[in-house]
């Protein structure tokens, strides 16, 4: 039994496993930048009592494996708060909460290091505020944050995988079901890889390409 045939023959166990894969990216992908964008403005415009503390819960998280942080939240946390969460609800919240922070960290050190001459020039020719906000910084800016940010959010859809290990039924673990019924694992998880190598690389391809077009020093020499 070759890759084509097991995807043909279990394509709806996969087609369901990449249905909860997809539900879950989408979820951390909207509370992460749309959450995670305002915590960077917040943090860049009140640095002591916003961004100061987001930092440093970023950097606490970034000492943390994720799969130790979604583990804590799945057993012991919810131990000792006595309640039983859906597991598809914990891996959303756990990876959400990374992708807020992470993308808050992008956002914040774009915003800060913004080049001062840029709103000097914008006020001398007389801009507006509002003028020199959307018409000078939200391009440069944009320019500067969205290689990172699409490469950060390609890695959490990767860590998605590690939600199979509470019981997610994401395509990781519909592809652990196949395997344990028709014992392939070659064919199986290239299948599987195959498959995230179709919606990866190009959003790979496209930050690599926003990164060499538009990210440069835009500070002068």
């Amino acid at each position: 039994m070759g890759v084509w045939d097991i995807l043909t023959t279990y394509y709806p166990a996969f087609l369901s496993g990449l249905r909860v894969t997809l539900q879950l990216s989408v979820i951390i992908w909207v509370c992460g930048l749309v959450l995670g964008s305002a915590l960077g403005v917040a943090g860049s415009r009140y640095k002591l009592s916003i961004g100061i503390p987001s930092r440093a819960v970023a950097f606490v998280l970034s000492g943390v494996p994720i799969l130790v942080f979604l583990f804590w939240l799945h057993y012991p946390a919810q131990a000792m708060m006595d309640v039983v969460i859906d597991p598809f609800y914990t891996g959303a919240f756990t990876l959400a909460v990374i992708n807020i922070f992470a993308v808050a960290d992008i956002v914040r050190g774009a915003l800060n290091d913004f080049p001062q001459q840029y709103l000097t020039a914008a006020k001398v020719t007389g801009l507006t505020r509002r003028q020199t906000i959307l018409d000078i910084q939200l391009p440069l800016i944009f320019r500067e944050v969205l290689p990172p940010l699409l490469l950060l959010q390609v890695m959490l859809l990767h860590t998605t995988l590690f939600t199979s290990l509470i019981s997610v039924d994401e395509i990781f673990r519909a592809a652990q079901r196949i395997n344990a019924q028709v014992y392939r694992p070659v064919e199986i998880y290239t299948a599987l890889g195959v498959f995230f190598l179709m919606v990866c690389l190009p959003v790979n391809g496209l930050a690599l390409w926003l990164k060499h077009k538009y990210t440069r020093d835009l500070s002068e020499h």
